[in-house]
């Protein structure tokens, strides 16, 4: 297998060639920690954002967050096309410049539609930091090493997800502002950094990749989420909620027809034919589903419910965080015995007595210990039972070439799930009511349906996954198919997911 540069795997160039691993993981690691800690620090810090820019409806106030998973997702793919064409180093320091001034814009913005607007801005640079960033690791790691660089370039998103809401927790209650602000200074070390070590990789001779489809991608889903959003208040037969809704559906439609014809699309549509891939991928969007529902709706609990501080729902939340990396780092030995369907059904299972545990004994007046913290332990741990294992097996399943790819459209899939599991909940517990305690009942169960089909689903994995460690070790001997399609970005996405609860 060939590297960027045109050496083999198994031959590293000349010391002076090769900048120290150290110094580029350092660099590479603070934009992939900024990229993850900012998923889950804006999440505690959105009740007090809509308290900022009062008169905003909890419909409003879900694209600051619906924004920037849909983008994310539908550029992942192009922005490492971008970076293997142009070069990893150039998206790489792009995507933080780009990233950092968006961060700064999203403090600064004077209303929730310029907020939206600076969290797309957002969501680019950070297309274009995670795919490049495995490419630029492994381009500089030395063949025995590459294995334990990928690991601790995955860990770092890991807990950089699970430090997120006390870190925001703590940044909100000096103001919300902060959440932002803070990827500053990690972003400026990070370009000047970057701009010294980081190796320069040799640009690929590959075809476009499909803007035109990300965008048409972008639009559908966006249509989709508008169309929950807003449907209590349009009316769920309006002709509104309903041309969204067809038009939505019909973008997609068009999306595959495309993906199908064109050279380097967004969606590899081949993928879907190995063994495994298609109920992983659909396990995938369904469990991310009630991922995002259960997390949006604790943040809100705590805020709205129990008027908690924004450090004390941190604190609350962090539990639940630190379960799924523990899992994820030791399921493999569980999976290879019983097989991913088991222990990915067993995951769902538990992570639905935790929604059930809330719909049916969290009350007001109930104290956290008995009341919350049952229910986000068990969440935490059905996270960390079921997400690895539906990577491992979607990714087991496809022939070593096409990991990196495979991973990367999981990824997408899981941001497209937690974009409808977003609007989904907005859209159950109605746009204005997020105080009553009726509204969250209906929002859990939502929540609960949606684990509910997603164990249903993992009954179609099959036995996929139940050998992961004969693919395990193929996976860092391909740099540049991982900037190329995304696919570090699903690695990253992954450990973003599996750490956090």
């Amino acid at each position: 297998m060939s590297l960027p540069d045109g050496r083999t795997a198994d031959t590293p160039g000349p010391a002076e060639e090769r900048p120290r691993l150290g110094v580029v993981f350092t660099v590479i690691a603070a934009g992939v920690a900024m990229a993850n800690l900012d998923v889950f620090i804006v999440n505690v810090a959105l009740p007090d954002i809509g308290h900022q820019f009062s008169g905003t409806s909890l419909a409003s106030l879900s694209w600051v967050l619906n924004a920037y998973a849909v983008v994310f997702a539908a550029l992942l793919v192009p922005a490492g096309n971008f970076a293997d064409r142009v070069n990893p180093r150039i998206a790489y320091l792009s995507g933080i410049a780009l990233f950092t001034l968006s961060s700064v814009l999203c403090a600064l913005a004077p209303g929730i539609w310029l907020l939206v607007g600076a969290r797309v801005l957002q969501a680019v640079g950070a297309a274009m930091l995670i795919p490049s960033s495995l490419g630029l690791l492994l381009a500089t790691a030395p063949p025995e090493k590459r294995l334990a660089s990928v690991r601790g370039w995955t860990a770092i998103s890991g807990v950089a997800s699970a430090l997120g809401p006390v870190l925001g927790g703590l940044l909100t209650d000096l103001s919300w502002h902060w959440v932002f602000l803070v990827n500053v200074p990690i972003g400026v070390a990070a370009l000047l950094g970057g701009l010294r070590v980081l190796p320069r990789v040799a640009a690929r001779d590959l075809p476009r990749a499909d803007v035109l489809g990300a965008a048409v991608l972008t639009a559908a889903i966006a249509l989709i989420a508008l169309g929950l959003v807003r449907g209590d208040d349009w009316g769920w037969a309006s002709e509104k909620f309903l041309g969204a809704l067809v038009l939505g559906v019909l973008g997609l439609v068009w999306f595959t027809v495309r993906s199908a014809r064109h050279a380097s699309p967004v969606l590899p549509l081949p993928l879907f034919r190995f063994r495994g891939f298609s109920p992983s991928s659909f396990s995938n969007v369904l469990f991310a589903v009630a991922f995002a529902a259960m997390l949006l709706s604790t943040v809100l609990w705590c805020q709205d419910v129990w008027h908690w501080s924004a450090v004390r729902t941190g604190l609350a939340i962090f539990p639940g965080t630190l379960l799924p990396p523990a899992l994820a780092m030791s399921i493999g030995p569980v999976i290879h015995r019983f097989g991913s369907s088991v222990v990915a059904f067993t995951g769902c299972v538990v992570f639905g007595a935790g929604i059930a545990w809330w719909l049916t004994l969290l009350e007001p007046d109930a104290g956290y210990a008995g009341g919350m913290l049952p229910g986000m332990l068990l969440t935490g741990i059905g996270v960390g039972l079921t997400l690895p294992t539906l990577i491992s097996a979607g990714v087991s399943g496809l022939p070593p070439q096409s990991f990196s790819t495979g991973s990367g459209v999981i990824t997408m899939a899981r941001q497209a799930g937690t974009v409808l599991g977003i609007s989904l909940l907005v859209a159950t517990m109605g746009s204005g009511a997020a105080h009553q305690v009726d509204s969250f009942d209906r929002g859990w169960e939502m929540t609960l349906a949606a684990t509910a089909a997603a164990a249903i689903a993992c009954f179609f994995v099959g036995s996929v996954g139940k050998t992961p460690r004969t693919t395990r070790p193929a996976q860092p001997a391909q740099p540049a198919e991982a900037t190329g399609t995304g696919g570090s970005g699903g690695g990253g996405q992954a450990s973003e997911g599996a750490g956090g609860a």
